[in-house]
């Protein structure tokens, strides 16, 4: 989080070039971070640069333990989109909202900025007006934008940045172009390398406030999967090494004691010299060989002298050492992060509600502090909807009261939801029994209930 004090902003309420060439050059350091996280969920993991010595198998293998982790945790919260209805009784009034989310279409940049947020931490939009004056809001991306809040215990958003480069005629970086966005307006500033950004123009907005919302993950800005990177990076480097072992394995010395002093015939054989070109190699050339060279080169040890013997030089199998280590490292990743393997046996069966939400506890815990988190930045972007429907004549709406409802992507049992729901009928109303059944949209409609105008409830 950037935080700074109000005083050392301009009258205008927005940062000068002095005050935003020292934010961006604390958002270069943090951004070192984010990059190495945005490089490990595209699967260039730290195993990728391993080096081995000369000769030896180096396999780097990279699993996709990061992207199943952000995947799943992301999908849990969000896989089901947010609803956002009205207050019971008051559908007319916040139709207007209603419908500019609707066609905003909304639920997809959701489910963006909820992956954005299980990888990097955080996530951040942009609420903008197109061309025919309409709200519409973009996913940015968090590694070129951040948000600056005030040093009350508030934080209440000041502005917000972001960067883009600027290519020249061949598509090479000349430059950068940084756009602040304030409460009112919105300043464009160009720079060179790591000069002191000079304006070049600014355009007034109508959503009254920052129109960029961060989403947090957390109070830590971490992602879901970075607690457990040390464990990836260990289960990575454990199975490259096994497949480097199986490969060592069938490329053993094989060792002939006993046989020959050299073991060297009269006939010529291919090999490759140092530049890799085929040459023709003889017997004379090959009695004057070094024997460690005609080892790397035949993959056998002669070893003369009495007592003949025949045999390959492999290591010691531990295959059922590395098979618990691999487990328990697995396990140990599941356990730390809170995202579940589903594809463990555990999983297996037609289990009861009760015993599913016991196996997913940990990720239940962690997907409510993820979404209170979330919850902040869908009713901040309500607010500057609100705001701007005002300004464009629309009757004004009260952004907090509107419901945000997040439904949980959970496997059910709708066979033991039917008998519970029949259980209760006549003991509880037919409408909250129909709230329970997963696949009812509207219990009020299920119900057969109407409200007073005869229309029904909107839902985005």
């Amino acid at each position: 989080m950037f935080v700074i004090d109000r005083k050392r902003l301009a009258p205008d309420g927005m940062p000068g070039p002095e005050l935003l060439g020292t934010l961006l050059r604390q958002h270069a350091q943090a951004r070192v971070r984010l990059d190495e996280i945005g490089d490990i969920f595209a699967r260039r993991h730290r195993i990728s640069s391993r080096r081995r010595l000369t000769g030896l198998p180096n396999n780097r293998l990279a699993h996709d333990l990061p992207g199943y982790i952000a995947t799943m945790a992301a999908g849990y919260l969000v896989g089901s989109p947010v609803r956002y209805a009205a207050p019971e009784g008051q559908e007319d009034a916040f139709e207007p909202i209603l419908r500019a989310y609707a066609e905003a279409s909304v639920e997809s940049v959701d489910a963006e900025l909820a992956m954005d947020a299980a990888v990097y931490g955080k996530a951040v939009e942009l609420c903008y007006a197109d061309t025919f004056a309409r709200p519409r809001v973009a996913q940015m991306d968090p590694k070129s934008c951040f948000v600056v809040y005030d040093d009350t215990v508030e934080h209440a958003p000041l502005f917000g940045v972001a960067c883009r480069d600027l290519l020249d005629d061949q598509l090479r970086r000349r430059g950068e172009r940084i756009s602040v966005y304030g409460p009112h307006a919105v300043i464009h500033f160009e720079r060179a390398g790591s000069e002191t950004p000079r304006e070049v123009g600014r355009q007034a907005h109508y959503f009254g406030g920052v129109p960029m919302v961060e989403y947090w993950n957390n109070a830590r800005e971490q992602g879901d999967f970075e607690p457990v990177m040390g464990l990836i990076d260990a289960y990575d480097a454990l199975q490259s090494d096994r497949v480097n072992d199986k490969q060592q394995f069938t490329d053993a010395v094989f060792v002939l004691k006993g046989v020959g002093a050299l073991g060297v015939d009269d006939t010529e054989e291919e090999a490759l010299d140092a530049d890799g070109e085929p040459v023709r190699v003889g017997a004379a050339d090959r009695a004057a060989e070094d024997p460690s060279v005609r080892l790397r080169r035949t993959r056998t040890l002669f070893l003369p002298g009495d007592g003949a013997d025949a045999q390959f030089v492999t290591k010691p199998d531990a295959e059922s050492g590395n098979e618990l280590l691999r487990l328990s490292l697995k396990s140990d990743i599941h356990k730390l992060s809170m995202v579940p393997d589903l594809t463990d046996e555990q999983f297996a069966g037609n289990v009861s509600g009760v015993a599913m939400r016991f196996k997913l506890l940990g990720l239940e815990q962690l997907t409510k502090i993820k979404e209170r988190w979330f919850r902040e930045g869908l009713r901040a972007r309500l607010r500057l909807f609100c705001a701007f429907l005002s300004l464009r004549g629309e009757p004004p709406v009260d952004a907090d009261r509107v419901q945000i409802v997040f439904t949980r992507a959970l496997p059910v049992n709708e066979l033991e939801i039917a008998q519970t729901v029949n259980a209760y009928r006549g003991l509880v109303p037919d409408r909250l029994l129909l709230t329970q059944v997963p696949f009812v949209e509207d219990a009020r409609a299920a119900a057969g209930e109407e409200r007073a105008d005869g229309g029904a409830e909107p839902v985005v």
